[in-house]
């Protein structure tokens, strides 16, 4: 990261219990425009509870977010949005007995009254303006991810937040997510044909992947941050001997 560029997001000492759990201890990092920032980690270590804490899911319990140089750490999941946070969770979440359309149309509930979708959806995404009137439900795993991908993106937003992007997804589809994730961090969805970098979160556990797209990596055992540095360095820093351990 450019030392003289500000990060879009940038966490400091996030701490986060679940009853007598603490399951966030100290957490901090930041994330700039024009770069993926990855978060690793093997299950339960609190990969899924950081970007529900960085989406206002769940309240933190101390410490601070901050979004574009605002503290947003008391602001609702909506109010998040609004400011140009999207979000693709887990599981993909996607409405299932609406159509694509219909799907997508629900990512532009932060924008104004009659806004339309950015045609640069369909240029990402050409297998959805051919299911458009499909039910979300009746596409395969693969194609829901591209469709909640999707859906977060009709918001324009500045930061793409994305939980485990790959998991049950086939590999040729795999291949297609990490291709729209560079695009996106290079040049954003280019609206009037201006390049506007997006900033990038993805927590993933499938390294090749992770390690093919991050810019900048964190790596997370037990609620706290243990490693972290640049995405070129993760084989030299050993970083897949300590997602196996």
């Amino acid at each position: 990261m450019d030392a003289r560029v500000a990060p879009l997001l940038q966490l400091d000492r996030v701490q986060q219990y679940y009853g007598g759990s603490h399951i966030l201890r100290n957490v901090g990092f930041s994330a700039a425009a024009g770069e993926v920032t990855v978060v690793l980690g093997r299950n339960g270590v609190g990969k899924t509870t950081l970007l529900k804490s960085l989406m206002g899911v769940v309240p933190v319990r101390s410490g601070s977010v901050r979004f574009g140089g605002a503290d947003i750490t008391a602001e609702t999941p909506y109010q998040r949005a609004r400011r140009g946070i999207g979000y693709v969770p887990q599981g993909r979440e996607i409405f299932a007995r609406l159509t694509v359309a219909e799907n997508l149309q629900m990512g532009l509930a932060t924008r104004r009254a009659g806004s339309a979708l950015p045609a640069q959806l369909f240029e990402l995404f050409p297998v959805l303006q051919a299911m458009l009137h499909r039910r979300g439900g009746d596409l395969s795993g693969g194609q829901q991810q591209q469709l909640a991908i999707a859906r977060a993106l009709a918001a324009e937003p500045s930061l793409l937040v994305l939980d485990e992007p790959t998991e049950g997804i086939q590999p040729s589809i795999i291949k297609e997510i990490g291709r729209v994730i560079r695009t996106l961090a290079d040049v954003g969805l280019a609206v009037d044909g201006a390049p506007r970098p997006m900033a990038i979160v993805l927590v993933e556990q499938y390294y090749d992947f992770a390690a093919e797209l991050a810019d900048r990596y964190l790596v997370m055992e037990r609620g706290e941050v243990v490693q972290q540095g640049r995405g070129a360095d993760m084989h030299a820093d050993g970083v897949r001997a300590r997602m196996s351990i």
